[in-house]
Parts: structure tokens; sequence; C-alpha cells
């Protein structure tokens, strides 16, 4: 296979674009996600218009050992991943005291369980060849905490520490990884996740899926250690460090409550 990138979550949002822009460098994929019938309308469409290879996985990440077994899959089918794209991942709204515990429990082994084993078992692959991609899909959420979304930001943060840090230890050894932070994204998240009415997404004009894989994409391609999408959504990040932690809870939550 050519260039093989595995990305999860890859059957719509962020994940389905990004797999369309990785077929139109004439590279092959294996594509995770739990809906079978819209993976392989994915990979009908990419393989008819690209005319590359597109290997499916019907899994949900959620479960343990589901990395492991992936990794497993790809290995038994003689499929090199040059690029990891861990693009799966969900949110939850509401008072920490009155959202649903197994729901939790299931974002934090996808966001933070799965996406780690999936790191190391690919990351130790790609230092040994001393060559390959990795882009862990982290948030703005992660720069600050998010009351109302207490466990997702807790989750995302965590994203973006360890590919911070994963980032400094394989600089030399040939391999780049790299956290993409969106901010607020016209995708299936907000109505997954009960956000539709907060004011971080009511009546706002958001930045589409397509917008921001392409710059998610060109970012990992560079090797880039932490990708910003946006210039607002840059310097709101950046300017959360110089300001009082009490005033940034406030903040976080007024945009996190409904409009």
């Amino acid at each position: 296979m050519n260039n093989t990138a595995l990305i999860t979550g890859a059957s719509n949002g962020i994940g389905l674009e990004l797999a369309r822009i990785h077929a139109s460098n004439g590279c092959d994929l294996v594509l995770v996600a739990r809906n079978k019938s819209k993976l392989d309308e994915l990979k009908t469409e990419l393989e008819k218009e690209f005319k590359v290879f597109v290997y499916t996985i019907c899994k949900d990440l959620s479960e343990t050992n589901s990395a492991q077994e992936i990794y497993e899959e790809t290995k038994k089918q003689n499929i090199q991943i040059v690029y990891l794209i861990n693009n799966a991942g969900f949110g939850d709204f509401g008072m920490f005291t009155e959202t649903d515990w197994n729901k939790e429990l299931k974002m934090i082994n996808l966001n933070i369980t799965t996406l780690t084993l999936f790191t190391k078992l690919y990351l130790q692959d790609m230092v040994k060849r001393r060559s390959g991609k990795i882009m862990n899909v982290a948030s703005t959420a992660s720069f600050q905490p998010g009351p109302t979304m207490a466990v997702y930001c807790a989750t995302k943060a965590y994203v973006l520490s360890f590919t911070e840090a994963l980032s400094n230890e394989v600089g030399d050894k040939g391999v780049s990884i790299t956290a993409l932070c969106p901010g607020a994204t016209e995708t299936g998240f907000q109505a997954a996740g009960a956000m539709d009415e907060s004011e971080l997404f009511k009546g706002k004009k958001l930045p589409t899926a397509k917008e921001v894989a392409k710059y998610g994409y060109s970012s990992m391609i560079r090797g880039k250690a932490v990708a910003i999408h946006g210039i607002m959504n840059y310097i709101m990040s950046n300017s959360i460090r110089f300001i009082p932690r009490a005033l940034v809870l406030k903040v976080s939550r007024k945009m996190l409550d409904k409009a």
C-alpha cells in the first residue's frame, strides 16, 4: 500500500474530509468508524474517484482493547501505517452531578485511552523506521477548564499535553506529532454533545469541517507540533495564560451556557 494513513472517526465531519484530502494525494487509507454503511460508501467514493486502495474497519473505539485489535489487524494484512490520525472523539454537555457516568467513561476511553494506545503502538513502528507522522485531534477546549463540559475539556487537555510531550521526545527520530486544535466547527459534534443551544454554537457562522481538515493535514505534513485553526482561536488560546484563572472560568462558563 502507498503512504497509508489510518484515520479514526472517518465516517463524517473532519475525519471524512481528512480521508478525502489524503486520497486526493494518491495515497491509500485504513478507515475506522462505527458506522459500516458510511464506511462502505466512503470506500466506494474514494476508490472510484482517486484510484486508491481503502481498507475499512468497523469498530467502537470506546471499547477496551479496540486499538490493540486494529493494530493487530493491520499487521495481519501487512499494512504499514505511515500516517496515524486520531480523530475520533465525542463530548457531552451538562452539570457533572447530572450527566451520565457510562457516557463519560466511554468518552474517557475513546478520547484518552484508545488514542494513547494507538499512538504507542504505531509510534514504536515509526521510530524503528525513522519515518512517519501522527496527528491527534485536540481542541481549543484543551487550553482551559470547561464548566458544563468538565470531562470533555479535561480529556482534550490531556491530548494536547500528551502530544506536545511526544513531539519533543521523537523530534530527532524522523517522526513528527501534531496536535490539531480546532474551535467550534460545523460538524455533527454539537448535536451529539447536546450543545446546539450553547453560546459557543448558536447563531454562529462556523468554519466547515473541510476547512479545518485542510489546515490540520497541512500542519501535520509540515510537522507542526500545535496547530490552532483560526486567528481568533489562536489569539484566545494563547492569551489565556495571561488572564487570571478565575476570570478564565467565568468566560468559559458563559461561552458554554445556553444562549
